[in-house]
């Protein structure tokens, strides 16, 4: 969120560099043997072997340690006194003993969603942690599912929106992509955090850890979703300093300009691809969710559709100095005529409180403004950090939401907001999460 021209670490950087004790989205064997090991041989030196190979002695040891496969899960912790597992705060199980100090649980999570847990030992809290995605089937290798191909690393050099500065990006095409059909097109912000499959470590922007891939792959070949060509685009770099928040906090049209006049020419000319906004779609996360909001904002013709996770609707475009900043949006967004566009909002609820904003009530102000002013949205708030993890577990849901009743035929979809959702109240703060 902060470049590089700023002095001091950027929080760009901060937020990279966090990643959790412990949090494995393991392959099913693995979680299946530790299941199949505490129901028959719990006490045994080969059980409790297994969890310290799969979750490390350090997390256990800490509290911190999991391993989860869908919607099987499995917590460790090393404690002299019985545990009790709490997961979203409410009491979930006593934990069972394995031998000594080591405690465990087989249990299962709804899957997609995110979650969060911690012990009470006697009456202390211990350990525990943010961002515990549930994958659905939907996030991993299905068989018989036809894999895409993501392109090698392309080289864009800005002549006029960023004279000098080079953009990293990348291309994924499904397998269903055929060059004499025109495409969809999804545009990633960040997209070098988000082009790996089935990451297991899990930080706060790993590759692999949201699984487009994955997901694209599965929905594509059900037919939930249209053939899309998904271009992932990285912050752009100028005399070796990251173009990152420069581009993306500001409520300018200039970087959705760089994108609509000079990165996507290039793209299209190598791919076939729609050039109808009805068949655009952009997302991003933290700055970059407000980057692609903004997109959108100025450019509704050509990203008619928008999903935003943990979006900057915060005043940090000051610090670049900048005349307006995120902050203004929900009043913007109420005050202006409704534009043409589809919102998918998500968000934690631990998310960020400091000098810029709070992210947590921004967002929730931005989800009433959409609300308030007839557009067609989503809004989701979960338990968890400014981190990836609600957005990964919602991934596949967003995506169908995003893309539903999409038709190849059109080039025009007037969006409106579900009559249901009229009838819905505003989101309101009903407890304090402390």
């Amino acid at each position: 969120m902060h470049t590089l021209r700023n002095p001091g670490l950027t929080l760009a950087l901060a937020l990279l560099s966090l990643a959790a004790s412990f949090a494995s989205a393991t392959e099913r064997p693995v979680v299946e043997r530790l299941i199949e090991l505490a129901r028959t041989q719990p006490a045994s030196a080969e059980f409790r072997d297994a969890l310290i190979d799969a979750m490390g002695a350090d997390s256990i040891r800490d509290g911190t340690a999991y391993v989860g496969h869908g919607p099987d899960f499995v917590w460790a912790v090393e404690s002299a006194e019985p545990p009790v597992l709490y997961v979203d705060d409410e009491i979930t199980a006593d934990m069972q003993n394995a031998s000594g100090d080591l405690w465990f649980h087989v249990g299962t999570l709804a899957p997609g969603d995110a979650y969060k847990f911690h012990y009470i030992v006697g009456e202390a809290r211990m350990g525990g942690a943010l961002n515990v995605p549930a994958y659905t089937p939907d996030s991993y290798e299905q068989p018989g599912v036809p894999q895409g191909e993501l392109s090698a690393q392309m080289v864009h050099v800005s002549k006029s929106v960023y004279p000098g500065m080079k953009t990293n990006y990348w291309v994924y095409l499904p397998a269903q992509y055929d060059p004499s059909t025109p495409a969809a097109l999804m545009v990633w912000q960040d997209g070098h955090l988000l082009i790996g499959r089935n990451d297991e470590n899990i930080c706060i922007l790993c590759p692999g850890l949201v699984r487009i891939l994955e997901v694209t792959d599965n929905l594509t070949h059900r037919g939930e979703i249209p053939v899309i060509v998904h271009l992932f685009v990285q912050p752009g770099t100028l005399d070796g300093e990251v173009m990152r928040s420069v581009q993306y906090d500001s409520l300018t049209d200039r970087y959705p300009r760089f994108l609509l006049e000079e990165l996507l020419p290039a793209v299209y000319a190598k791919y076939n691809i729609r050039r109808d906004g009805y068949s655009h779609a952009i997302q991003g996360q933290s700055s970059g969710g407000i980057a692609a909001f903004n997109a959108g904002w100025h450019f509704p013709e050509q990203f008619s559709r928008v999903a935003v996770q943990h979006g900057t609707f915060t005043a940090v475009a000051f610090r670049n100095g900048e005349p307006e900043a995120g902050h203004i949006y929900p009043t913007l967004v109420r005050r202006a005529d409704r534009k043409n566009l589809r919102v998918w909002l998500s968000h934690g609820t631990e998310d960020y409180e400091n000098e810029w904003g709070s992210w947590p009530t921004q967002n929730l102000q931005m989800a009433n403004s959409l609300k308030f002013r007839g557009y067609d949205f989503r809004y989701t708030l979960g338990n968890g950090s400014h981190h990836a993890a609600i957005w990964a577990a919602k991934l596949p849901d967003a995506l169908r939401w995003l893309w539903r009743d999409y038709d190849p035929a059109r080039t025009h979809q007037d969006f409106e907001q579900d009559p249901a959702e009229k009838d819905k109240p505003y989101f309101r703060i009903r407890s304090l999460n402390r």
